[in-house]
């Protein structure tokens, strides 16, 4: 064996997922998972968007110095173009608009090959995709190829399931996902609010299930704390203060 070869530095993909784990999820992590699924009703587009916002959190996590300007894939198959419609450039991200490229696929097998063949493309900074329902072509074989694919080239994967039962995958991490009421904007009441969904973590191998409010605000995914919700962050039990019941602040402090 050559000393360049034993020395050789590991591909992206590799160095990435040595990252040390943190138990509980949370937008602005370092290291995320290349194969993600996000189930959705097909009647809406939460699935798209929680797709977009997340792939977005990767990219401003992932980004040192420079921002990444590659080229963004978004595949869709005939049905799901049927229920939700094509991307629109007007609500995209000023940032992405320029940088899109879209494929329509006429089957899910299509689908599943541009998805395979664009992440093994590194000159595309994600892939995002939507398929639905629950086709054949789905298999749990076809999800092992594309999260095997997103690792070893080192580009990332948001597939979006429509109105789709979860089957077994191999997809690292697993949500759920539905359009959740916007906060009532500052300035104009009259006006649209910031895109929330109410979305659960039912599966990842580094985290715990969880569920949170996720909003899109000014570009940056951020978990809504909102009193009024009904779903709000797990609490980081180590910075709640101790409940005073009963007890006076001064005898608080000394415990």
């Amino acid at each position: 064996m050559s000393r360049s070869s034993m020395f050789s530095k590991p591909s992206p993909a590799r160095v990435l997922s040595r990252a040390a784990p943190e138990p509980r999820w949370r937008p602005g992590l370092p290291a995320q998972p290349f194969h993600s699924e996000i189930f959705a009703p097909g009647g809406e587009a939460s699935g798209a968007g929680l797709a977009l916002a997340l792939a977005r959190d990767a990219l401003l996590s992932a980004a040192e110095e420079d921002a990444d300007t590659r080229q963004v894939l978004w595949v869709q198959d005939a049905k799901a173009i049927r229920l939700g419609g094509r991307p629109c450039l007007v609500g995209l991200p000023s940032d992405l608009r320029h940088r899109l490229i879209h494929v329509a696929a006429a089957t899910p097998e299509d689908a599943l090959f541009a998805l395979e063949e664009g992440m093994k493309c590194r000159d595309l900074s994600c892939v995002i995709g939507e398929i639905a329902g629950n086709p054949k072509a789905l298999s749990f074989t076809a999800s092992r190829r594309l999260s095997l694919t997103a690792e070893r080239h080192g580009v990332r994967l948001w597939l979006v399931r429509l109105d789709a039962e979860p089957e077994l995958s191999s997809a690292r991490m697993r949500w759920q996902a539905r359009a959740a009421p916007s906060p009532a904007p500052r300035w104009n009441a009259a006006a649209p609010g910031t895109a929330t969904w109410h979305a659960e973590l039912f599966r990842a191998r580094t985290h715990a299930p969880g569920e949170w409010m996720l909003s899109d605000d000014t570009g940056t995914l951020r978990i809504r704390r909102d009193p009024d919700a009904d779903v709000l962050a797990a609490p980081d039990h180590v910075r709640l203060a101790r409940e005073t019941v009963g007890r006076s602040l001064a005898a608080v402090a000394r415990a």
